[in-house]
């Protein structure tokens, strides 16, 4: 099971196969948004269904990976369900920048900045 660790970076310490994607962040935010779309209408709170919210998340998400920060969210779904999705920053990490990036990418994305593991784990 993949269950999310305690702290986001460590993410980077999970093996490779739990990786949904790697990317750039304007596409990384991107994923976000639409995951957080896809599953709005299952969130237990009802604030967390609002239509503009996953926007504003994923707007929020791009705003914190540009500067080199994670992004972490979990959602309670109507089962008795968990949804986590994290967005890491790797090569380096902000918080832990011995860790690499768990499929091996080099120290930099297309645009020269970190690339961004994104994870996504439900229960």
């Amino acid at each position: 099971m993949d269950l999310p660790p305690l702290e986001t970076a460590h993410w980077l310490i999970k093996p490779g196969a739990l990786v949904r994607g790697t990317w750039d962040e304007p596409a990384a935010a991107d994923w976000l948004g639409d995951r957080l779309a896809a599953y709005a209408s299952r969130f237990a709170a009802e604030p967390d269904r609002d239509r503009g919210r996953p926007a504003a998340l994923a707007r929020c998400a791009a705003a914190r990976l540009g500067w080199g920060g994670d992004v972490s969210h979990g959602f309670s779904l109507e089962r008795p369900a968990f949804l986590s999705l994290a967005l890491v920053c790797c090569s380096p990490n902000r918080a832990l920048p011995e860790l690499d990036c768990p499929l091996g990418q080099g120290l930099s994305g297309e645009s020269g900045r970190p690339p961004i593991s994104r994870w996504s784990s439900r229960r």
